[in-house]
């Protein structure tokens, strides 16, 4: 089935456009040096982003699984491996040792059937990583502000403890968090640029919350212990029908 891109040209236009501008290469460093520390402990064969964000593969740098690979829809697929919606990924359930939502589920209609959809393909004790926007902070206000929305296209904002509610709900653990983008949404020029430091830890000059937040979980595999009848049980059991009580009915 064609993957619909009714209005999404136009969008990706004003979002590659702002991927180009000096804030948007300013987060992308800011998150590119962020994923490349969270994932030193991310081990395995295959690594999935899905949902492209930026102009190429920046987020993937840091990986050390032997295979990274990007889904991604066909208007966003710049760099991408397979082009398919993130909702119904082509991919067999149970073979991704880790997995990489940067701001994908805040661009989607159902951010939650991405997310059943990127358990499904995920391994027993793999690894997921989310990158978004927090509401309550300054980016998330412009977000709500715009029309277009900020950055552009953006559909709705998650928060953290909403987050964590359906990780939890989908059998995961969250193992890390960590709040970065000190810095407002805004661009004043070269002459103001703040480097990557700015956008990562909070300073003095920045006394509001942060505006973004990457949570790491891990896929918990739970295995079911089997209750064994008790001795007493079993005795009473005599080719497969109850042995009678001798005591029951007696005065």
């Amino acid at each position: 089935m064609p993957v619909p891109t009714s209005g999404i040209p136009d969008r990706d236009a004003a979002l590659s456009r702002w991927w180009a501008s000096e804030l948007g290469r300013r987060l992308l460093a800011a998150e590119s040096e962020l994923l490349g520390a969270a994932l030193e402990d991310v081990f395995g064969w295959e690594l999935l982003q899905v949902g492209a964000w930026g102009s190429a593969r920046e987020l993937l740098a840091g990986s050390r699984a032997r295979r990274q690979s990007l889904i991604s829809l066909p208007a966003f697929g710049g760099g991408a491996d397979i082009l398919a919606r993130p909702s119904q990924l082509p991919v067999l359930s149970d073979c991704i040792d880790a997995a990489l939502l940067p701001h994908t589920l805040e661009f989607a209609a159902d951010p939650y059937a991405i997310l059943r959809e990127v358990d499904r393909v995920l391994v027993g004790e793999g690894q997921l990583l989310v990158l978004g926007f927090r509401p309550w902070s300054l980016w998330g206000m412009r977000a709500r502000w715009s029309r277009a929305g900020f950055p552009p296209g953006m559909r709705r904002l998650l928060s953290e403890r909403l987050l964590r509610e359906w990780l939890v709900l989908l059998g995961y653990q969250v193992v890390f968090e960590q709040r970065y983008l000190y810095a407002g949404p805004w661009s004043r020029g070269p002459a103001s640029e703040e480097g990557t430091g700015r956008m990562l830890r909070a300073g003095l000059t920045y006394p509001l919350p942060a505006g973004a937040y990457l949570l790491k979980a891990r896929k918990r595999v739970y295995t079911i212990t089997p209750i064994r009848p008790r001795l007493r049980e079993k005795a009473a059991v005599i080719g497969g029908l109850v042995k009678p009580s001798t005591t029951r009915g007696q005065p």
